[in-house]
């Protein structure tokens, strides 16, 4: 996880909201090469080398707890802990990974797709490179939230720790946040078990993150996705103002490991499932609205991955703190997105997490995106429940709401948002104060292209809390952030605000229950 807290893994949006990039592969003699399509010649291998022109859109980027599933695992039926990890983590195949140490001397290692492990970690010892960021943090400068819990001590107490579900150890856990300082939560989940088996560090990680959440027994998460629970709408200034709208949540599949600590085998056993799954709503009466293509990225041909770029849905995996958690490794094999035909409707496979569910459209009809989204939930779920002749499939639990690899996305998995059009704020007070503002209801501010970009021509906002909230209160939380940049922006276009006086006039919108609440 990045600097800025936010949901792990990126969302494509539609066209003019937001922006994406793509991958392609070229298998050569004992790895795998990924070349990004970023504006250049880019090699894909189908048998003989094709040379393919393809076009880089910007790009994006951005779940955890005990499952409640008592569903075997492909890998072993039982959860319970295991003894003498740093035994298997001396025995990893060297194929699994590389040291900091060997990636640095060796130019094939690839960190943006690469598992590469901190020395020290790789040992099942402490590492010195975390001692290094805590002292520094203590000055000020970025520590993870995971090298905020960990100390020495606990790493000693959990070290000899695996599961049995993924075989995940503690030094797996902590990695990202080891060998990135600048990563904000530092740590993830190899399988569901994991946040139960570590949870002397994930708790503490989950409560600094989700802020008001307590794992001391006392909450619980509730998912409720009824639109028709919604009671506050955008103001037709706001929604005149909206160039797009869309909604994503993770899922995973209880009886699979998480990603992180999947393998190669598991990735493709899922994109095999999901296919069989997808190709069900081309005969559904209550789905047929659904159906539509699902693209492997193995098997896409040129044109294909050409009209994706052209059209801002493809995913990359290009990340090199996501790279160090696992999320990564075998790209692009298990890989694929699904789109209905209208594309309002994208489900993205083995991303990060097994599936990212996303309900997108032009304009400002949140209501319409968030309906849609709920249904397709829905869909795949008994999709996947007839294929496997399951009763439980997604991953979840009681206090933790639905299960992910990243601490942060807990709870309702869940970021809803809109590309909103002010340019009159967007001048006068920049992204930073405008995300302050936003803040103060429950919401975030990005630049035009996602995380980490500036405004270029609207903003993006989005729901800000995860865990402890309904779904349905959560896109009321994004309605609300709309019409208050919305009202803003008309304030200072009729010159009766600016950036004088903007504490007042806020407090003045504050008034309207469309943007405050009740």
């Amino acid at each position: 996880m990045h600097r800025t807290p936010s949901p792990r893994g990126p969302l494509l949006p539609p066209p003019n909201h937001g922006t994406v990039a793509s991958t392609a592969a070229v298998a050569f003699p004992f790895r795998t090469a990924r070349l990004s399509v970023i504006r250049r010649p880019t090699l894909i291998c189908t048998g003989k080398i094709v040379l393919v022109t393809c076009l880089l859109a910007l790009t994006y980027r951005y779940l955890t707890g005990g499952c409640n599933s008592t569903e075997t695992t492909p890998n072993n039926p039982s959860s319970e802990p295991s003894p003498k990890a740093s035994q298997s983590q001396s025995d990893m195949a060297s194929s699994e990974y590389v040291t900091q140490s060997m990636a640095a001397k060796d130019p094939k290692h690839d960190p943006f797709f690469d598992l590469i492990m901190d020395d020290d970690l790789a040992k099942n010892q402490w590492p010195k490179q975390l001692t290094s960021h805590q002292e520094e943090g203590k000055k000020g400068k970025d520590v993870s939230l995971m090298g905020k819990v960990m100390t020495p001590e606990l790493f000693n107490k959990l070290k000899d720790i695996k599961t049995k579900t993924a075989g995940w150890t503690i030094a797996r856990a902590m990695n990202t946040g080891t060998c990135y300082q600048s990563s904000f939560v530092g740590c993830h989940a190899g399988d569901p078990e994991s946040y139960e088996i570590f949870k002397e560090l994930f708790h503490p990680v989950i409560e600094k993150y989700h802020v008001g959440y307590k794992l001391d027994g006392s909450m619980k998460h509730i998912t409720d996705m009824d639109p028709d629970k919604l009671t506050v709408a955008l103001k037709d200034e706001a929604k005149a103002k909206v160039f797009s709208s869309r909604i994503r949540v993770a899922r995973n599949l209880n009886f699979f490991p998480l990603n992180p600590g999947g393998t190669v085998e598991t990735r493709n056993q899922i994109a095999d499932l999901m296919s069989k799954v997808f190709d069900s709503f081309k005969d559904s009466d209550t789905y047929s609205d659904l159906a539509g293509t699902f693209h492997r990225h193995t098997e896409m041909t040129p044109e294909e991955t050409q009209e994706l770029v052209d059209g801002h849905f493809l995913f990359r995996g290009k990340d090199k703190m996501q790279a160090a958690s696992g999320y990564h490794r075998f790209w692009p094999k298990g890989r694929g997105i699904f789109l209905n035909k209208s594309k309002t409707f994208v489900v993205w496979v083995n991303e990060g997490d097994h599936l990212r569910i996303i309900s997108m459209e032009q304009g400002g009809d949140i209501k319409s995106v968030f309906t849609r989204l709920s249904r397709a939930i829905k869909a795949m779920e008994e999709g996947v429940k007839k294929v496997t002749g399951r009763e439980s499939v997604f991953a979840s639990d009681p206090a933790l709401g639905v299960i992910t690899c990243c601490p942060s996305n807990l709870g309702t998995a869940m970021r809803g948002s809109v590309h909103i059009g002010v340019p009159t704020i967007a001048s006068a007070l920049g992204l930073a104060e405008i995300d302050k503002m936003a803040r103060t209801i429950n919401c975030q501010a990005r630049g035009s292209s996602g995380e980490h970009s500036a405004i270029v021509d609207r903003v993006d906002i989005s729901n800000w809390r995860r865990l402890g909230f309904t779904e349905y209160s959560l896109v009321q939380d994004l309605i609300r952030g709309a019409n208050l940049l919305s009202a803003l922006e008309d304030k200072f276009v009729s010159k009766e605000a600016d950036a004088s006086n903007v504490d007042q006039v806020l407090a003045q919108l504050m008034s309207d229950v469309t943007i405050a609440g009740k």
